[in-house]
């Protein structure tokens, strides 16, 4: 019998260290104080929410506060447990004894990840919490993400933070903390945690291994985030975006054959991470010119020419809504036709000619 492929860690993004092997977190000292000062005036709470925008450090600070907890020697002002610490070299190898890691598992066949976190998982940790650390101190669960918490779960889950064990300190990942139940944020302290300037997210790509230049661009279309970065790094993200915009700049007279090969970059087996990334940065073009059109003030650039596209093609509010309306279902349609198999070449063309239509309609009103 063949053996089977092992699983990615459905906590990892492609091409980066793994939140337990990055061991500095850049742009929330503030985050880490509230933490600190909780924990030594005596009023640590037993359930802490970690939320923000996907990619900006969460699962980061979640491990860092999980091998402090649980190292119990660590400075009074910072999060910082050297690596070479038996705690943290056990967290790293995840055969630390008094934590537990929650997150998606295999499916009911165990050819891939589960869509979302089982309630048999969450059974296990229970049944985990039942058992005395072998030291009678703390115990840590790390929970990434709640929001993929299926709901028999997601109402385990309630259960503990309603009635914790003894020593028990539940770490909450969330990027969407408003779709959690209520009861469940009710139960928790947050820490809330805000997209990366330039900055401190060029320090995070950096550590993480990875060449920036010039932060600025990937900090605007990757929204602060240190994911979503090396996501445009990985797949090549700014260059095609710096594509976008040459091709639309020359609206309302589309380029046609640019945009067929803007839309071939998309197509073929094995590029579906490509085309996803096409549509989310047509998505984002798009929620940068209905933003700027609203406000009255072009933001910095991601691309060479984005200023003067945006400047044109959204000069007013009332242009700026004719972009939003269109941003709203035009990325929706593609990812829906992409479920169902049609051709992604055809659905980014479509796109883009959406995009060429609505551009003629806006100079028509100028």
């Amino acid at each position: 019998m063949a053996e089977m492929t092992p699983l990615p860690e459905p906590d990892r993004i492609d091409g980066a260290p793994h939140p337990r092997e990055t061991h500095v977190l850049f742009g929330h000292d503030a985050a880490e104080r509230t933490f600190l000062d909780a924990l030594t005036s005596g009023r640590l709470h037993h359930g802490w929410l970690i939320s923000g925008p996907r990619g900006v450090g969460k699962a980061t600070l979640a491990w860092r506060i999980a091998r402090y907890l649980l190292a119990g020697d660590g400075p009074p002002d910072r999060l910082d447990i050297p690596e070479g610490h038996p705690t943290a070299r056990r967290m790293s190898a995840l055969s630390e004894s008094r934590l537990f890691l929650l997150r998606r598992g295999a499916n009911a066949t165990g050819s891939a990840l589960s869509a979302d976190i089982r309630v048999d998982e969450v059974r296990k940790m229970k049944s985990f919490f039942s058992l005395s650390a072998a030291d009678g101190g703390r115990r840590v669960a790390i929970v990434d993400a709640a929001d993929e918490l299926a709901p028999a779960g997601a109402n385990a889950l309630l259960k503990l933070l309603e009635e914790p064990p003894p020593g028990v300190i539940l770490l909450l990942v969330s990027h969407q903390p408003s779709a959690l139940l209520p009861t469940i944020r009710s139960r928790c302290r947050e820490l809330r945690l805000a997209p990366l300037d330039a900055a401190p997210l060029s320090a995070a790509l950096t550590a993480a291994g990875a060449e920036v230049e010039d932060p600025g661009p990937l900090a605007e279309l990757g929204g602060g985030s240190v994911g979503e970065a090396m996501r445009l790094l990985n797949l090549d993200g700014l260059n095609l975006y710096a594509g976008l915009v040459r091709l639309l700049a020359g609206l309302p007279r589309l380029d046609r054959a640019q945009a067929l090969a803007l839309a071939e970059l998309g197509a073929g087996r094995g590029n579906e991470a490509r085309f996803d990334l096409i549509v989310g940065l047509i998505d984002r073009l798009l929620a940068r010119m209905a933003r700027a059109g609203t406000l009255g003030r072009t933001p910095p650039e991601a691309a060479p020419g984005e200023a003067d596209l945006i400047e044109r093609l959204s000069p007013t509010p009332a242009a700026a809504l004719r972009w939003a309306d269109l941003a709203q279902t035009l990325g929706l349609r593609a990812r829906r036709g992409r479920a169902v198999n049609l051709d992604p070449a055809a659905l980014l063309m479509d796109m883009i000619l959406r995009i060429d239509e609505t551009a003629a309609e806006v100079a028509r009103s100028l």
